[in-house]
This record gives C-alpha cells, structure tokens and sequence, in this order.
C-alpha cells in the first residue's frame, strides 16, 4: 500500500534521510525506531505528504502522491505534537475536525473508552498533559482507515489509558490495518510490533521482526539490542551500499558502513 523509494530530505545542510527504500504493503504493527535526529518523524511527514522529498517517489495505493493530498482520507495521524488554539473545548474541537469529513465518527466511543465525558466543556488550555494526549487519541482513531500513523502515541498516558491504546492498537491489527508507531518505550514494541525499521542518520540499519534483531546483535531484549547498535555493535550488511555511498561516524566515534535493507 505505501512504497518508498531513494527517499532523501534535506533541511539545509543538515541531510534528515539519506536513500531511505521501505515498503508498508501488509496489515500489522511496525516500529520506526531510531535516537533523537534520526529521520523517524521526517519519514512519517513524507509519507503524508508534509514534508517534500528533495530525491525519490513515495506512493500510496499504487499511485504517487499528490499535492491535493486526496489520499489522506485513507490516513489516521497521530503527530508527536498536536497545536490548537488553547480557548478550544473539548467538545468543540471534535466536531469542528468530524465537521471536515464525511466518514462516519466513533468519537462517543472513544470518548467513553478513554473516560472524556467529563473534560468535555473544559477549554484546551485547562487539561493536564496526558488528558490532552487522549483527546489526542480520540481524534486520530475516530475514523476507520486502513492505515495508522502514531508518533510518540504514549507520551503522558496513565496505566489505564496505556492499557487502552495497546487494545486499540491490536484490535486494528486484527481488523487488517497497516499501523506505523514510532516511541522509545521498548517494553511496549516487543509487546506489539511485528516488524521493527530502526533508523540512524537517515539510513536503515535494520528491517525485520523483533527477535531477528535481538539473535543477531546476542541481546536478550529489544532495549538491549537497541543499545548495542547506538554505541557501536553492528550488525551483518544486508545490502552492500552503491559506491556513492559515504560511511558514517557513529556515535562512538568508529567509522562504520550503514547495513540497508531495502
């Protein structure tokens, strides 16, 4: 459903993706992983069509995406950080987004899953951080689409709320849908994804399931495994690199080839 190819973005001199070739073309839950910087947020907004790529093609249901952004209907988005005007109540924010578009809602559900009805005619400004991020979650999940976006989807949720998502989340699994997550939790990607991208300036070094990653660094956990790639273990090449390619300097300071796997 989603295809990406030599993707790179470029914001002045700093080079965000670097070549970037994946594919999101089966129902399930991939972790985008990667440090601060790694080009995880830029990858999600390419594929919305909210950053341009400077190289590569992107596209969604065969086709390319276009600037008219037709395709996003077919698109629930979850950004790390969503702005509205802080006088805005609960209440009104919800209509005014089920207001531009004509898809049937299950905001009432949603609202009562995440226990909103009392925060209902509260102003933006006035709720707390987390209660903002379920009324976040209510916003992106509301429509039915066969394809989820959820950036940093955990941040400031309490236990019950956490424990509401992660149901949400595989019962959209099992409806067959497409989820892209990025978080820095690990408990919550070993519990939930099916396939790991993990990203460091800008490239791929890894593409494929949870405990492949873990077996081929020797790691007992993802979090482990995670730790053993930033400070300088490494895993075996699975696509050499074209000769234009340059090796980056790692955070330990070894010069080292990025492994793709495309």
């Amino acid at each position: 459903m989603i295809h990406l190819h030599h993707i790179h973005k470029s914001f002045g001199r700093l080079e965000v993706l670097r070549g970037v070739d994946l594919a999101f073309d089966r129902p399930g839950i991939t972790a985008v992983l990667g440090p601060n910087g790694s080009g995880k947020s830029t990858l999600l907004k390419s594929i919305l069509g909210m950053v341009l790529p400077d190289q590569g093609e992107i596209h969604f249901n065969g086709k390319p995406i276009d600037n008219l952004g037709q395709y996003r209907k077919d698109i629930s988005y979850l950004p790390q950080i969503a702005r509205f005007p802080e006088n805005l109540r609960v209440r009104e924010l919800i209509r005014m987004i089920e207001s531009f578009r004509s898809q049937p809602s299950q905001s009432a559900e949603l609202i009562h899953q995440f226990g909103l009805e009392s925060v209902l005619d509260s102003q933006l400004g006035h709720l707390s951080g987390g209660t903002r991020q379920k009324v976040n979650l209510v916003l992106t999940l509301m429509y039915d689409t066969p394809v989820i976006i959820l950036d940093e989807p955990t941040a400031g949720l309490d236990p019950v709320a956490m424990v509401k998502l992660k149901e949400l989340i595989i019962q959209a699994r099992e409806d067959g849908k497409i989820l892209l997550i990025t978080t820095h939790i690990m408990s919550l990607v070993e519990e939930l994804a099916d396939r790991v991208v993990f990203l460091l300036e800008g490239r791929i070094y890894f593409d494929g399931k949870p405990d492949e990653l873990k077996q081929r660094v020797d790691e007992p956990n993802l979090e482990k495994a995670i730790a053993n790639l930033l400070s300088g273990g490494h895993l075996t090449p699975i696509q050499p690199l074209d000769a234009s390619s340059k090796p980056i300097k790692k955070m330990n300071g070894n010069v080292v080839q990025p492994q793709l796997k495309y």
